[in-house]
């Protein structure tokens, strides 16, 4: 093999190698993506809510359970997308103040809530409308808390008030009656 052909094939060697670098590296980039998606919907496989409308008597929304056993949801408050945590040991609605700023709420009077981790201060805000699937409440109380950096809101008991829910198996069914 002369001095040409052999640097010929040299440089093909480089070039499949950069080109097998370059597979690689795109089936790893892909591969993020698909376990990126598919931990967030094991996270919170409520993305999507399973929502039906009898629209004689209620609104209803099926939520599934989480790997952690916890029901999350995807929702919106005053129009702006968050997720919720359904606690039905939470009296309040309790919004962590990063996303509190985010949606744009004002912080009213300061309050003390009693949590797991001891006593917080906390400031009251009123929310014009909270939804979930196909149903929605209006003028909702709730707290805002600086003192938690969570990316969830905790949806308690001034939301759910309002609602019957059952749980069975995995599934918890919430049911808003129309009025």
């Amino acid at each position: 093999m002369d001095d040409e052909q052999q640097q010929l094939h040299t440089e093909q060697k480089r070039m499949g190698a950069f080109m097998l670098t370059i597979m690689w590296i795109l089936f790893l980039i892909i591969l993020m993506f698909f376990f990126d998606g598919f931990l967030k919907e094991q996270h919170n496989p409520n993305q999507v809510t399973n929502a039906y409308t009898d629209s004689d008597n209620f609104k209803e929304v099926r939520l599934q359970r989480n790997r952690e056993g916890h029901y999350l949801s995807s929702g919106t408050i005053n129009n702006t997308t968050v997720i919720f945590l359904l606690d039905t040991g939470a009296t309040n609605v309790v919004i962590p103040f990063h996303i509190a700023e985010k949606i744009g709420l004002k912080t009213g009077q300061k309050t003390h809530s009693v949590t797991a981790n001891g006593t917080v201060s906390t400031y009251a805000t009123r929310l014009d409308r909270i939804s979930i699937g196909t149903i929605e409440i209006r003028e909702v109380g709730a707290s805002i808390n600086p003192n938690t950096h969570e990316g969830v809101i905790l949806l308690g008991m001034t939301f759910l008030k309002h609602l019957d829910f059952t749980q069975r198996g995995n599934t918890l069914t919430l049911r808003q009656y129309v009025e």
